[in-house]
C-alpha cells in the first residue's frame, strides 16, 4: 500500500503531531497501568481499522512483555477469560468512545462500570488515552499510512 501523503515529510507535521506526542507522553506518566493503556489503543485501533497504530502497539506490548493469548483475544475481549474486570471496563469505555454515533454516545453504564476501577485522575487518563488514539487512527487511516515495518520502540524518546 502507498500512503496518500507523507505525513511526516511535510513542514506542518512537527508542529501539529509533536502536540498529540506530548499528549502521549504525559498519559504515559498517569496513574492508569501501561498494559490498559496498550489494551486501549490496541481495540480502538482494531475498531477504527489503523494498520499503523496496531502494528506499533501490539509490537509495543509484546516487546514489554504481554502475552501473544491476551493480544490476538483483545478483538473478542468479552469472551475471553484474560482480562481483568478493570481491563474489561476499559476496553468497553474504549468502544463506546470510539462508536459514539452509532449508540449516542457513552452510557452511563458503562461509564459507571469504568468509575468502579478506576479514580477521578486515571478516568481522565483513560479518557484522553481513547481521544489520543482515535486522533492518529483517523491521521493513519485518511493518509492511509502503510504498516509492517514498526520496530518495538521506534518513536520512543519522540
Amino acid at each position: 500500500m502507498q500512503a496518500r501523503l507523507e505525513v511526516f515529510k511535510t513542514a506542518l507535521a512537527p508542529k501539529l503531531v509533536k502536540h498529540l506526542v506530548a499528549a502521549g507522553r504525559a498519559l504515559e506518566g498517569s496513574e492508569l497501568p501501561a498494559t490498559t493503556r496498550e489494551l486501549v489503543n490496541i481495540r480502538a485501533s482494531q475498531i477504527n481499522g489503523c494498520a499503523g497504530c496496531l502494528d506499533m502497539h501490539t509490537k509495543d506490548a509484546a516487546a514489554a512483555g504481554e502475552t501473544t493469548v491476551r493480544l490476538n483475544l483483545v478483538a473478542c475481549w468479552r469472551e475471553a477469560t484474560v482480562f481483568t474486570e478493570a481491563e474489561r471496563a476499559a476496553l468497553e469505555l474504549t468502544e463506546a468512545g470510539c462508536r459514539i454515533a452509532d449508540s449516542a454516545g457513552v452510557s452511563d453504564e458503562v461509564w459507571e462500570a469504568a468509575a468502579k476501577h478506576y479514580d477521578d485522575e486515571q478516568l481522565l487518563a483513560l479518557t484522553m488515552q481513547i481521544a489520543l488514539i482515535n486522533a492518529f487512527n483517523r491521521l493513519n487511516v485518511i493518509t492511509r499510512q502503510p504498516a509492517g515495518d514498526y520496530t518495538p520502540g521506534q518513536f520512543a524518546g519522540h
